[in-house]
């Protein structure tokens, strides 16, 4: 079954509009959701020869570069938390 959107509740925007005049708003989040670590932008370079084979991974996979970048970075970051978890028992 589709859900709808209630006719009774605002829009984002009305919402905003309110706290924006310094209504209380609060009635209108249930405190359910989760809140996203913020994302930070770096630069990383990457000499020709590794791009053209993090390029060649991501045509493979039919992902783009960076997701190909990022997957690996958390496997690899994930094996060394595993590894050093490992050793310290």
């Amino acid at each position: 079954m589709k859900r709808t959107a209630d006719k009774n509740r605002p829009s984002a925007d009305k919402i905003a509009e309110k706290a924006m005049s310094g209504e209380n708003i609060s009635q209108f989040f249930t405190n359910k959701g989760e809140m996203k670590p913020a994302i930070q932008r770096v630069n990383v370079d990457f000499n020709v020869d590794m791009l053209k084979e993090l390029d060649t991974l991501a045509k493979e996979l039919n992902i783009s570069r960076q997701a190909v970048i990022k997957t690996y970075l958390r496997q690899s970051l994930d094996q060394h938390y595993l590894a050093s978890k490992g050793s310290a028992s």
